[in-house]
């Protein structure tokens, strides 16, 4: 299997919503880098960030009103460089594919200017009561679309 390369800021389309993200105390393990599960919960933090702010639909929407499910069925991470207590990661999202009832998710974390890790995320929309998955809600897929297309995303990131 090959390693992905870790990018630089400068190979990311300008336009993409990016987010500042601290590393605390309480991200880290004994040896004082982020434990890597953390980085799960980092970048799950950086989605729901996402919705409201780059997309314009609060995540809880979907979730508590709507009773539409935005779980992941794949989730992956490509680690380039270790991070500890103080570090800010700069946070970039990228649509890199719509489906039927699931979407792709590529987040490039970024710490002056060189990537240092890459989070992968599949998630299918599903019926939370029945449990099943269900087509894209079509607000959410309009608005996963226009952000690829306004975000500059035809560079095959």
């Amino acid at each position: 299997m090959q390693r992905p390369t870790p990018l630089s800021a400068d190979d990311l389309p300008a336009r993409l919503w990016r987010t500042r993200v601290p590393i605390r105390f309480s991200h880290c393990d004994p040896a004082g880098i982020v434990y890597t599960p953390v980085y799960f919960d980092l970048f799950n933090g950086v989605i729901e960030d996402w919705f409201a702010d780059a997309l314009g639909l609060p995540y809880r929407l979907f979730i508590r009103d709507r009773q539409t499910g935005l779980g992941y069925a794949h989730a992956a991470c490509d680690f380039f460089l270790p991070n500890e207590m103080g570090d800010v990661l700069d946070v970039a999202v990228v649509v890199a594919e719509v489906g039927r009832s699931s979407y792709r998710l590529t987040l490039h974390a970024m710490k002056e200017g060189r990537e240092v890790v890459r989070g992968h995320f599949v998630t299918v929309t599903t019926d939370i009561v029945a449990r099943k998955p269900c087509p894209i809600p079509e607000d959410l897929r309009e608005a996963l679309v226009a952000y690829h297309i306004t975000a500059g995303q035809g560079r095959g990131l």
